[in-house]
């Protein structure tokens, strides 16, 4: 049996630039069918981000990936993944402390996900957006173009204190638009977490939850020692690291829910 999670490479993607607001990034492309922005975790694009992008590609989607930081398909390690932390952690552009923030990456992301949805089918695209990146796809919502966005084990701001576990991982004008948008235009945003992860704290959540009501759907795996799924206490990585495609494995099962969602909201 295959203990390990999926895996890809860069072969079939099809790599650009793309500049908005000054700031330009290398993105890649693959697919067919309706958009899906997936903006990879730290330390980059590494197979097991390619991993679950291969998968949205293979369930009909046309999936770009923004490598934000990082190099494109290079395996993460320790050093490597405290090398690039090191840097976004003062980038001006993240800004991964702060609260009540407005992040210029979020703009950037923004006009990626409009230029995405002029070109494909469908009334708009998916956003999802994991660990460091995770709320920077509920803040790209602030646009209507985005319709289903996903977020994965939200870090950012770092959780060293109370006020930064409760804040939502976007401005207050950003947040009154994307919940405008839930209650009014029937916006829906999923998100995924492990129980016991310190870094996507359970506060965050239950800040979009109180704001957002019936349009925060929440995915929740069990990692308390003696699960089930066997998660360890340090599990983190809800749709690449910790997902075996294994039948009835939990972090399966909340892949599936995300292409679901994805199929219900843009096709």
């Amino acid at each position: 049996m295959d203990h390990s999670a999926p895996v890809s490479d860069l072969a079939g993607w099809r790599s650009h630039p793309f500049s908005a607001g000054g700031v330009t990034h290398d993105c890649y492309e693959k697919g067919a069918g309706p958009g899906v922005v997936l903006i990879p975790e730290v330390p980059g694009i590494t197979p097991e981000v390619l991993g679950l992008a291969d998968h949205l590609v293979g369930q009909g989607f046309t999936v770009v990936i923004p490598s934000l930081f990082g190099v494109a398909g290079r395996p993460a390690t320790m050093g490597y993944t405290l090398n690039v932390l090191s840097r976004i952690c003062v980038a001006a552009e993240f800004r991964a402390f702060a609260v009540n923030a407005r992040r210029p990456v979020a703009d950037y992301l923004r006009a990626l996900a409009r230029d995405l949805a002029a070109r494909t089918p469908g009334p708009g695209v998916g956003v999802i957006g994991m660990c460091f990146t995770g709320g920077f796809a509920l803040a790209a919502a602030v646009d209507d173009t985005v319709l289903a966005p996903v977020l994965s084990q939200p870090s950012v701001p770092f959780p060293v204190s109370a006020t930064r576990r409760a804040d939502p991982g976007m401005s207050a004008e950003e947040f009154d638009r994307v919940a405008a948008r839930a209650s009014e235009n029937g916006l829906c945003v999923l998100g995924l977490r492990f129980s016991g992860d310190r870094a996507a704290p359970r506060e965050r959540f239950a800040t979009l939850r109180a704001r957002l009501g019936e349009a925060f759907e929440v995915i929740e795996l069990d990692s308390a020692p003696g699960n089930s799924g066997g998660f360890g206490r340090g599990a983190h990585s809800v749709l690449t690291v910790e997902v075996r495609e294994k039948p009835g494995h939990p972090a399966l099962a909340a892949r599936d829910r995300v292409v679901t969602f994805l199929a219900e909201r843009l096709r």
